[in-house]
């Protein structure tokens, strides 16, 4: 599909046709960077631990936050003084 480059105030952009929008399922915000001489346009990508702080409060809550290891420590700590 051929679009035209147009005059958007001062500056210039492409008109995305709502079909093809949709069928991405792009809305509000997207990542835009240049490769190899190609614009590629994708949904933001989920920033790394969104959700982790949330999802650890409910595992402590739940009681669910025992070690699994359980405590250790190395043979030769009783040898340092503290």
């Amino acid at each position: 599909m051929k679009v035209t480059i147009r005059r958007m105030g001062n500056s210039q952009g492409i008109l995305i046709p709502k079909p093809i929008l949709a069928q991405l399922g792009l809305e509000g915000e997207v990542e835009m960077e240049v490769q190899d001489d190609v614009l590629i346009i994708r949904k933001p990508r989920k920033q790394a631990r969104v959700g982790w702080a949330e999802a650890s409060r409910a595992v402590a809550q739940a009681g669910d936050d025992s070690l699994v290891m359980g405590e250790f420590g190395n043979a030769d700590d009783s040898e340092w003084v503290w």
